[in-house]
């Protein structure tokens, strides 16, 4: 994921306080180059990581983004509170699994799906 420069606190709140994910330290020489890495609890599964780096000719992604798996509910309830959109998707286009997409603070797309299957 990317970022315009000047907007890693933007990217921090919305990660690590609407979302919750833990803000992990960058090594100092990658630090340099701005950016913020998030924790992002495992479901079912290994923690994961997320980096976000400034990039000078930013647009953000709109099309192809990061999917995580969460308690989508929970996750739902948050970005609502936070005042971020919250769009649930399709049923029928993944039969069986509860998913949304919304948008983090700088437009970057992002899909949450739910952590189970529903039964088919």
């Amino acid at each position: 994921m990317s970022c315009p420069a000047g907007t890693e606190e933007q990217i921090r709140r919305f990660y690590g306080g609407t979302l919750g994910w833990a803000e992990l330290p960058k090594p100092p020489v990658l630090a340099a180059r701005g950016g913020r890495w998030f924790r992002v609890p495992g479901v079912g599964g290994p923690d994961g990581e997320l980096h976000v780096g400034v990039e000078a000719d930013f647009r953000p992604a709109r099309k192809a983004h990061p999917a995580f798996v969460v308690d989508v509910d929970a996750v739902a309830e948050a970005l609502t509170r936070a005042g971020h959109p919250v769009r649930w998707a399709d049923p029928a286009e993944i039969p069986g699994r509860r998913r949304f997409h919304t948008v983090d603070a700088v437009g970057n797309r992002l899909e949450f799906l739910a952590d189970t299957p529903l039964p088919l």
